[in-house]
């Protein structure tokens, strides 16, 4: 690139701003009025401007403002228009809370919400305010509304620290950076302080207690440098996207990006919470990763639900949720942030005691040690008392398990057996590979621990039993005691190698089902070729490796409904109702334990590939807490792609074979125009020109030329009429309303019938039949098999000369009755053989062929093969013409006519 091209690169604005921008056009605007504690104004700042953006011809209402009986925000509130509240009964008490389907019905151009971080009442459609607020952006209605600085989630532990009080109610930060302003209300400690005592914020009495316990001057200062410093972030964030978009020059240098380590620690959301401010801080992109080791297969419930939570908690921090397989904690996340740029990694510091560190190794000392050019950041973290979620059923200890000990006792005792049966045999000395073997055994059969029982009872058996002195625990020889030493330290070491390997291999046969149950789901996927063979395969599948019940509901008639699932179950109340249909109309999960509607049975994720959504998949069994464990999520993620995949290519079959349908509906209305206003208008014009001639010079016209005249009109009228129903037979072919009338019938009847009927444009034609009288009655339709043979005679007709022979004959082949009709035309040019039963498509004409529709041969075809039969055509052999040949099956057992 050339240094002019690299100036007008950098000129140019940035394609993510642009379009940041462009999505930003198409939804709400949200304005957030951040105070640092309740009462330095918010509501009234918020009603202030309502009342601006109303006194500039706004639309403005009030969606729910809580005056907390102030009467100069009271009297802000009776000049606007106030939406009613909806009325929610729960536990035998009537709460009120914004009623969201009213505010979108009434549609104004600017509503204002109070206390974003609020929680609705139980049966509400969200469980918090602050999705209300973004449903009603998303149709495009401007919201304002007040938050404090300690209901941010990110912020949560630091304002823990500073208060000594957790707040329970929390925004995602991803709310806040979708603001479009966020105006900050700030008065000072001391002004706050006075309100307070003036009864401007609370009660005496309440406010009395907050100014001993949360409104001091100390944490009234903290929390307004939080919230100057949020807003600070939040501007600089508003001018780098103004100046990308916009394309202004600046010092753009390279970002950092932050990745934080989990595990099933209870300091998992303290550490996220972390990051998220870390990267706030950088303004860089951030994720939270999750190395899971062979022994994560062995966690409780209970872990696999920590690890869970804090993964969730990352995505609804806005950073990326990663699970990564691996060995060696350090190793894979120094790999994974080499080959991802991460330029920060912070982990919790390390609650081992020195000796299982020594023994076991430290995550963060390895890191510290191997990092690079990669900052480590090592924090201590603070552990969640809630971390168990309400519905959660606590998983207890798995029960101590005899039978691998057993095992274990087993091998040692035929290791015993073995080595005294070498010792008095052979006099083999190394007696201790014996039980070395039983170790190795038990490791591989049964795990570690059961490994370890197997070093301690082989240890104790090979000093009883083979060590001096004999059938005694005491050791009397020095080269003995370091023989017995060293067979510990072996049998240790390789009981944790063997137990290792056998934790690997397990999870390798595991990855390997998965991997196995994966690609067969792709094969079955891939030779489904209707969709309830697809949405079949689907449900079936994910039910039996997830264990779960499963439905599949895709849109239908503006909504969703149930196609497929596992068990079969088509039934749903009104709660998944409403649930499946949020996740389809918002691409997003809802119902059990989602943000939306979340007293749902199910849990309702949308099915979505690259192009558009396609349905939505419901997932439930029977127990408490969460659905899927992080691995099953993944499994979940790989099968859903797979089947949203395997959806929409039958969808695109559809859409292409309605695509061709429609190009042909085109192609026969464009050739029908064509036909109209081309071979039509010859008939039309030979009628009106002999009517016109008898209406003008009728009396003077001799005999036989006024009967010629009106014999010209009635042909050409039959010609017309035949053109007609030639259309009309064709259009019934193609909208597949063609049923034959089948009975049986003699074949002789029929062609002596289309022989009559088309008598006068024979007339100039020898007409041969050779139909011999014994041949089998056919069950056929009468009148659509005369119409066969009449277009065909009208064919020959059209392309032999006059004075020529037209031939019809037919006999019997074996079940098949063969009728073929020859004339003595030029025949058919080999390049038109293949198209010749086209609709509209005539072979090459010559000067004295009469015009016609090109549907003849087209209908001819419909019809026979409506009939079970087959029509084919080819050149003769012995001279010029056409040959066309029928082929109608006979009826099983049909006798012939003499046998009648």
């Amino acid at each position: 690139m050339s240094p002019q091209d690299h100036a007008d690169e950098m000129k140019r604005p940035s394609p993510d701003a642009l379009l940041e921008k462009a999505e930003q056009e198409t939804r709400g605007r949200l304005k957030i009025f951040l105070g640092a504690a309740p009462g330095v104004g918010k509501t009234y700042e918020m009603l202030i401007s309502g009342r601006a953006r109303k006194s500039d011809g706004d639309d403005v209402v009030i969606g729910v403002v809580e005056t907390h009986g102030r009467m100069e925000t009271e009297a802000l509130v009776r000049r606007l228009e106030i939406i009613p509240r909806a009325k929610v009964e729960y536990k035998g008490q009537v709460l009120e809370e914004m009623d969201l389907d009213a505010v979108v019905e009434r549609k104004p151009q600017l509503v204002l919400v109070d206390e974003l971080a609020h929680t609705n009442a139980p049966g509400s459609r969200h469980p918090k305010r602050y999705l209300d607020v973004l449903e009603l952006l998303d149709r495009g209605i401007d919201v304002y509304t007040t938050l404090n600085i300690q209901h941010v989630e990110s912020l949560n532990d630091v304002v823990a620290q500073i208060t000594r009080i957790r707040v329970r109610e929390t925004v995602p930060d991803s709310v806040i950076d979708k603001a479009d302003e966020v105006e900050i209300i700030d008065i000072t400690p001391d002004d706050l302080i006075k309100r307070l005592h003036d009864g401007k914020v609370y009660l005496p009495k309440t406010a009395k207690r907050a100014i001993e316990n949360y409104f001091s001057p100390g944490n009234l200062t903290a929390l307004r440098e939080l919230a100057l410093r949020r807003t600070a972030q939040r501007v600089d964030e508003q001018l780098l996207r103004h100046m990308q978009a916009h394309a202004i020059e600046g010092p753009w240098g390279a970002g950092d990006r932050v990745l934080v380590c989990i595990d099933d620690d209870l300091r998992g959301p303290s550490l996220v919470r972390y990051a998220k401010r870390q990267a706030d801080r950088l303004r860089s992109p951030w994720a939270a990763v999750y190395i899971e080791e062979p022994r994560s297969s062995n966690l409780s419930e209970e872990a696999k639900d920590r690890i869970a939570a804090a993964l969730r908690l990352a995505e609804q921090l806005g950073g990326d949720a990663i699970t990564v397989p691996g060995h060696h904690v350090a190793k894979e996340l120094l790999r994974y942030a080499g080959d991802n740029n991460y330029s920060h990694i912070i982990g919790g510091r390390s609650r081992k005691s020195r000796w299982r560190e020594f023994l076991e190794g430290s995550v963060s000392h390895d890191l510290i040690r191997h990092s690079g050019d990669i900052s480590v950041h090592v924090i201590s973290g603070k552990e969640r008392v809630d971390t168990v979620r309400k519905g959660l059923v606590r998983v207890e200890p798995r029960r101590f398990r005899i039978r691998p000990y057993l095992w274990s006792v087993g091998y040692v005792g035929v290791a015993l057996a073995f080595g005294i049966l070498l010792s008095r045999a052979l006099d083999v000395r190394n007696i201790a590979l014996a039980f070395l073997m039983a170790v190795l055994a038990s490791a591989a059969t049964a795990g570690l621990w059961p490994a370890l029982f197997a070093s301690l009872l082989g240890a104790l058996a090979f000093n009883f039993f083979f060590l001096d002195p004999l059938y005694t625990f005491t050791i009397r020889d020095p080269e003995s005691v370091i023989a017995f030493l060293f067979f510990i330290g072996a049998a240790l070491i390789t009981s944790n190698l063997a137990a290792r390997v056998h934790r690997q291999a397990a999870a390798a046969r595991q990855r390997a089902r998965a991997t196995e149950e994966l690609y067969r789901f792709a094969k079955k996927l891939a030779g489904a070729s209707t969709l309830d063979d697809v949405l079949w395969a689907a449900a079936h599948q994910i039910a039996a490796m997830l264990k779960l019940r499963v439905v599949i509901l895709l849109p239908e008639n503006g909504t969703v409904a149930v196609r497929a699932g596992y068990p079969p179950d088509d039934t749903l109340v009104d709660a998944d109702i409403a649930a499946a249909r949020w996740a389809w109309e918002h691409n997003h999960p809802a119902g059990r334990g989602a943000d939306t509607l979340p007293g749902a049975k199910r849990l309702y994720l949308p099915l979505i590939t690259g192009r558009t959504p396609v349905g939505v998949i419901g997932l439930d069994n029977d127990k408490d807490g969460p659905l899927l464990t992080p691995e099953q999520q993944r499994l979940l993620d790989a099968l859903v792609d797979q089947a949203a995949v395997a959806i929409e290519r039958i969808q695109l079959v559809a859409d292409v074979d309605k695509a061709r349908l429609a190009a042909e509906a085109d192609k026969l209305r464009s050739a029908l125009l064509a036909s109209i206003s081309h071979d039509l208008k010859t008939p039309l014009a030979a009628i009106l020109g002999a009517a016109g001639t008898l209406r003008d010079y009728s009396n003077a016209m001799p005999d036989g030329d006024r009967a010629e005249m009106l014999s010209t009109i009635v042909d050409e009228a039959e010609r017309l009429n035949r053109f007609i129903a030639n259309l009309l037979d064709m259009s019934r072919l193609e909208t597949g309303a063609m049923e034959p009338n089948a009975s049986l019938q003699y074949l002789g009847d029929i062609v002596g019938s289309a022989l009559r009927r088309a008598h006068k444009i024979m007339s100039r034609h020898k007409v041969l039949t050779d139909i011999p009288a014994n041949l089998p009655m056919l069950r056929l339709d009468p009148v659509l098999f005369e119409q066969v043979l009449f277009n065909l005679f009208d064919n020959a007709a059209k392309y032999a000369s006059p004075d020529t022979t037209i031939r019809v004959r037919a006999w019997e082949d074996g079940q098949w009755m063969m009728i073929e009709v020859l004339d003595e035309g030029p025949g058919i040019p080999p390049s038109d053989l293949e198209k010749i039963f086209d609709s509209f498509h005539r072979a090459r004409k010559r000067d004295l062929v009469l015009a016609g529709t090109g549907l003849g041969l087209s209908i001819c075809k419909g019809f026979v093969e409506a009939m079970g039969g087959t029509i084919t055509a080819s050149n003769r052999t012995d001279r010029s013409g056409a040959i066309f040949t029928l082929r109608m099956p006979i009826p099983a057992d049909m006798p012939k006519l003499e046998e009648m």
